[in-house]
């Protein structure tokens, strides 16, 4: 189909790499634990449109310049990396705040801010990058007529089935939120976040080429 091959191995592939742990289901689910669903869909939509700017540099070479070069593939990944610590230290700053005043630590961020993080977590990883350069071409044929076309279709299908399996994840960890008995438990939520994205900051960052 559109010069691909083997989909179901590729249906196989993506639904493994989507259920691996990794920054996108770590915001994902602490989106929705922190304000529910409505926060984790805003999540998935956001990474998802990181998988959408992933898909178009593949389609049309971008991310074979951080393939070729470790200068650039560097500058991306610290990006990526400072910007996880960002993350890391908003949820930080919300976990300190003090159990007298519960509205601030019940009040999820706008959906809006959810989706930019998102989309920024997922899109200044350089490792998605290089993911889609190698994994995609792997179920495109040699003689395709239009292999441009036919990475748009494969980076299509990633996304559609990464944000069911995300939507799946959410409907989850959902109703979990519900079950808070005590405000500390929000904080604590925040505080296990920030550690998190920030064990995933330095991963990142020490991650070569």
């Amino acid at each position: 189909m559109l010069g691909t091959h083997d989909l179901p191995l590729f249906a196989a592939t993506v639904f493994i790499l989507n259920a691996t742990p990794g920054v996108d289901m770590a915001y994902t689910v602490a989106s929705t634990l922190r304000g529910g669903w409505r926060q984790g869909v805003a999540a998935a939509i956001g990474i998802m449109g990181g998988c959408v700017l992933h898909t178009l540099a593949a389609a049309f070479g971008l991310a074979a310049l951080l393939a070729a070069s470790a200068e650039a593939f560097t500058v991306v990944k610290l990006v990526g990396a400072a910007y996880l610590l960002y993350v890391a230290w908003g949820m930080f700053k919300a976990g300190l705040r003090p159990a007298s005043a519960p509205a601030e630590v019940s009040a999820p961020p706008s959906l809006w801010r959810t989706v930019r993080q998102g989309f920024f977590t997922n899109a200044l990883n350089p490792k998605v990058a290089l993911f889609f350069l190698a994994l995609l071409p792997q179920f495109i044929d040699a003689a395709a007529p239009d292999k441009t076309l036919a990475f748009l279709f494969l980076g299509a299908w990633f996304i559609a089935q990464g944000l069911l399996f995300l939507l799946a994840l959410i409907l989850l960890v959902a109703p979990l939120r519900r079950s808070r008995p005590r405000p500390w438990v929000g904080r604590s939520l925040n505080l296990g976040g920030a550690g998190l994205f920030t064990v995933l900051a330095a991963k990142l960052a020490l991650t070569k080429p």
